[in-house]
C-alpha cells in the first residue's frame, strides 16, 4: 500500500483486498460520494460469503462483513479492504501505513485514526459494495476471538498514547465495565448463538481494549506458520 501511495500520480487512490471483488458500480459510488461530501476517504462495504460447511450461527449473524463504525455520527476510523483516499487532502499528505504493524495488524486504524485527528473527514458509499469469500481458516471462532482481541489492543494503544495516569485509568475502568457487561449479556442470551457469540466477541474487544491501555504488546496475527491467520492480511 505504502508503494501505491509512492508511485500514484493521481489525486484518488483506491484500495481493495486481493481476495475481494468489486461490485459493477464500486468505482462510481465511491467517486459520486467523495465529489458530494469532499472527504480525505470514502469507505464502502464488504460483503462476506459463506461457504456450506461455516457454522449456522456464523452466518445468521453475518460475522465477517465489514462496515465503518459510527460515534455520534461521525466514522473515526476506517479500513482499506474498501477505500477511496483523496491523495490530495492535507491530512493525507506524506501520510502512510506503519510497517511495525506488519505482523500484528491495526495500521489501518493507525492511519485513519491519525488522518482525522489531521482533520480529514470521512464519508460512506452504502452502494459501493465489494464481495469476498470467507476461507475455511477464518470460519472460526478462535480466528474471530483473536482478531476481535487485536483490534481492542490497536483502540486502547491509541486512545492511551500520550494520556495522563488518571484519564488512563478511567479508560481502563470503562472498557472494563463494558466488557463486564457483554459478558454478562452473553450469559443472558446463551439460548441464542447468535447473541450469545456476539455478546462474547465484543467482550473479548474491550479486554483487548484494556490490555491495550496498560501497554501490553499487541499479539501476532501474520507471519504466522499456522493456519489460523487465514492467509488474510487486514488491520
Amino acid at each position: 500500500r505504502n508503494a501505491c501511495l509512492d508511485a500514484s500520480v493521481s489525486d484518488f487512490v483506491a484500495f481493495i483486498d486481493d481476495d475481494e471483488t468489486a461490485s459493477p458500480g464500486w468505482l462510481v459510488e465511491l467517486m459520486a460520494t467523495a465529489d458530494a461530501t469532499g472527504a480525505a476517504a470514502v469507505l464502502g462495504p464488504v460483503r462476506a460469503h459463506y461457504r456450506q460447511d461455516a457454522p449456522d450461527w456464523m452466518q445468521k449473524g453475518d460475522f465477517h462483513s465489514t462496515l465503518p463504525v459510527w460515534v455520534r455520527g461521525e466514522i473515526r476510523t476506517g479500513y482499506t479492504c474498501n477505500v477511496l483516499l483523496r491523495t490530495t487532502d492535507a491530512s493525507l499528505r506524506g501520510r502512510r501505513f506503519s510497517l511495525a504493524r506488519g505482523q500484528t495488524g491495526g495500521e489501518d486504524t493507525e492511519f485513519f485514526d491519525a488522518m482525522v485527528k489531521a482533520g480529514g473527514r470521512i464519508a460512506f458509499a452504502p452502494q459501493a459494495f465489494v464481495d469476498e469469500v470467507v476461507p475455511r481458516a477464518r470460519a472460526a471462532f478462535d480466528w474471530l476471538r483473536r482478531r476481535r482481541f487485536r483490534f481492542g489492543q490497536t483502540h486502547g494503544h491509541l486512545i492511551g498514547h500520550g494520556a495522563g495516569g488518571i484519564r488512563r485509568a478511567g479508560q481502563v475502568g470503562l472498557a472494563s465495565a463494558k466488557a463486564a457487561y457483554c459478558f454478562g449479556m452473553a450469559v443472558l442470551t446463551a439460548i441464542s448463538p447468535v447473541r450469545r457469540n456476539r455478546s462474547v466477541l465484543r467482550g473479548i474487544m474491550h479486554v483487548g481494549v484494556v490490555s491495550g491501555l496498560v501497554g501490553v504488546r499487541e499479539i501476532r496475527q501474520y507471519g504466522l506458520t499456522s493456519p489460523e491467520q487465514g492467509n488474510k492480511r487486514a488491520a
